[in-house]
């Protein structure tokens, strides 16, 4: 597993990290998303075997968020 951070833009409020956390049970390969609106970020633990990054990043996209990983 690889786990990840990632600075999201265009959160607006709390349900916002609600609606990215909800893609966990959406994308396979996927293991925890944990968003935080108040830190403007997002932890992301997946199986790199299974999905890929771009995947993750296009789905998020789709929400109406965007991501940038964080060093």
């Amino acid at each position: 597993m690889t786990k990840k951070t990632f600075r999201v833009t265009g959160m607006q409020c709390p349900n916002c990290a609600m609606q990215i956390e909800g893609l966990e049970d959406e994308l396979e390969g996927v293991a925890s998303i944990r968003a935080s609106y108040s830190k403007a970020q997002v932890v992301i633990e997946f199986d790199e075997s299974k999905i890929h990054l771009d995947r993750i990043f296009d789905s998020v996209k789709r929400k109406g968020y965007s991501l940038e990983e964080m060093p």
